[in-house]
């Protein structure tokens, strides 16, 4: 036989007005915006502001706003698999057809087949990202925070001290 008290339901605390409209409790935000197109004929390429807000203490800056062609989110990629123990999702395809000569239209520089890269390269961060292992690798700090990607960097892991 079993008492009321045994099944009565776990008292909840009331959420007041302030709870619910403050800046949740740990956050990161990612969007990848602006698409442009840069050069001409074989040294034309495409590239996209990356913005990060956070409050999360492993990272630096609060908000950053860099500037990443695909084949950053590339090396990205790479990076990870190569030194983390992390699965790292796939990027968007890198659309070999697109890219032959003689189409009658911009192939890859067509504002539809941006606007999918756009999205699928948001997907892929925001995936890595909130990843708590990856949120450790200097190599994301780097491809969020810093204007330069320095390719010759010892990869490691981020201390927080």
């Amino acid at each position: 036989m079993t008492t009321p008290t045994a099944t009565a339901r776990i008292s909840s605390k009331k959420q007041t007005l302030e709870d619910a409209y403050s800046p949740p409790a740990n956050f990161l935000e990612i969007d990848v915006s602006d698409p442009q197109t840069h050069g001409v004929a074989k040294k034309r390429y495409t590239d996209y502001e990356v913005r990060m807000k956070t409050n999360l203490p492993v990272f630096k800056l609060k908000e950053s706003s860099v500037r990443r062609r695909y084949s950053d989110f590339e090396w990205l990629r790479n990076e990870l698999e190569r030194d983390s123990k992390i699965v790292v999702p796939p990027l968007p395809g890198k659309a070999l057809k697109r890219q032959l000569p003689f189409r009658g239209d911009d192939g890859i520089f067509e504002d539809e087949f941006i606007e999918e890269r756009r999205k699928g390269l948001e997907q892929f961060i925001n995936k890595v990202a909130g990843h708590p292992l990856a949120q450790n690798e200097k190599c994301l700090h780097m491809f969020l925070q810093e204007p330069v990607i320095d390719k010759n960097y010892v990869p490691g892991k981020i201390r927080t001290t």
